[in-house]
């Protein structure tokens, strides 16, 4: 491989973009994507993710492309498709074989193929390895070598972004992992760190993830009893974060394409083995009942004083300042309200209207009208949601109405005489 290798990246979604666009400050790259909508889309310098502004896309040596013969023989390939579950929550590869499947049919010898995507323990090796022979007629660890590299990204933030976030990286061999670590330190001025193997970065990946979903799941479950015993959870959480080694994590709804889905693919490979992953699955529960539960809570308390009319939720996307509805699990708070017969309008500035009739039949609304809504829900805390005066939030709602907070955003908020409040 030559010191300016050629490298092609393959998926141009969240994580893909943003490390095209920072390798691309260095080496020739070439970002592949099959829809042909996003390509075009680039190409005149927009980014519908939000995570490269387009004076910084236009100034981009990145080349872009969904034709496969534009990345014909490159000297490395990085895979950063996504990587889902099916409705009974089992891993979803067909992603990765079919970026296998392209891969495979323009690989050269030589070329090092390092897959980003999050997967159980074992996927690299064991299935991208024999589907890339099967296509290319190569041998794996002799023709051609593996590498994996677990992306990082946090959506929607702009301080650890992907030049700032240790990169782990891991190789076939020790040769391939330098190599690696040596392109990948070229742009990530954090640095890198070289895994003892693949299957250990694969499982380091995976367990960042289960990690957060299981201290999430714990505030959440204190959540759901403080409740009960009418006290915010935020503000025994204020009080206990006094402490130095209390862990700073807040209840809410665990969405997305990442916490909401990594611990399935821990669990499945535990499973495998003839592990019952308790824990793991015990915290997927608790944060996958947790729409329903706000739901009932803040229906329940409409009930209590008495108030009927419709319901106005503030936003849909699955975390704050991102537009991105992939796993959203508002969703639920949505189907709840509703099996409480509650009409429901949803609101989210942010979010593609498009996008979410199409996944989940709701029809976005543009304008709120002052005065409709028996309660209005703060769901997700993008900064328009976070910053909004209290006169504004109660312009939206009738007299005496409820003003519902799931992270509280508004919680210090002053609000007039009247007015009943609600949040976890």
């Amino acid at each position: 491989m030559t010191n300016s290798p050629q490298i092609a990246v393959i998926g141009l979604g969240y994580v893909g973009l943003p490390l095209a666009v920072a390798l691309a400050n260095k080496f020739p790259v070439t970002g592949f994507d099959v829809n042909a909508e996003r390509v075009a889309e680039l190409n005149g310098g927009k980014d519908r993710t939000g995570e490269i502004n387009a004076d910084v896309l236009q100034a981009s040596s990145l080349a872009l492309t969904l034709e496969t013969s534009d990345i014909r023989d490159f000297d490395i390939y990085i895979v950063t498709v996504p990587t889902p579950v099916d409705a009974d929550n089992v891993p979803d590869l067909s992603p990765v074989r079919a970026a296998c499947k392209t891969v495979g049919g323009v690989l050269k010898k030589g070329s090092i193929i390092v897959f980003e995507s999050t997967v159980y323990p074992g996927v690299t090796e064991d299935i991208c390895g024999p589907a890339l022979e099967e296509i290319s007629g190569l041998k794996c660890g002799v023709d051609f070598y593996l590498g994996y590299s677990p992306e990082r990204i946090n959506p929607g933030d702009t301080v650890h972004t992907v030049d700032k976030i240790i990169k782990v990286v891991a190789g076939q061999t020790p040769e391939i992992a330098q190599q690696l670590a040596d392109m990948y330190g070229a742009v990530i001025t954090a640095g890198t760190f070289i895994a003892a193997n693949i299957k250990t970065a694969e499982a380091a990946k995976v367990i960042e993830n289960a990690q957060r979903d299981i201290n999430i799941a714990f505030v959440n479950e204190v959540a759901a009893i403080f409740h009960k015993l009418g006290i915010s959870a935020h503000d025994v959480l204020e009080a206990a974060r006094t402490k130095w080694n209390f862990l700073p994590f807040e209840p809410g709804l665990v969405g997305g394409h990442c916490i909401g889905v990594d611990p399935f693919y821990l669990a499945y490979r535990a499973k495998e083995v003839g592990h019952n992953p308790e824990v793991i699955l015990a915290g997927r529960r608790i944060n996958d009942s947790m729409g329903v539960f706000v739901a009932d809570a803040i229906a329940d308390k409409m009930a209590a004083v008495d108030l009927q009319g419709p319901v106005l939720l503030l936003g849909l996307t699955f975390k704050e300042n991102v537009p991105d509805l992939r796993n959203t699990k508002v969703v639920d708070v949505v189907a709840g309200l509703k099996a409480r017969g509650l009409e429901v309008d949803v609101h989210d500035a942010m979010a593609d209207p498009a996008e979410a009739q199409t996944y989940y039949g709701i029809d976005l609304i543009s304008d709120i009208e002052d005065g409709k809504y028996a309660c209005v829900i703060g769901a997700v805390p993008h900064d328009d949601y976070r910053q909004m005066a209290a006169d504004k939030i109660v312009a939206m709602v009738a007299p005496g109405g409820l003003i519902a907070d799931i992270k509280g955003m508004w919680r210090k908020m002053d609000l007039p005489d009247g007015y009943h409040r609600w949040q976890l």
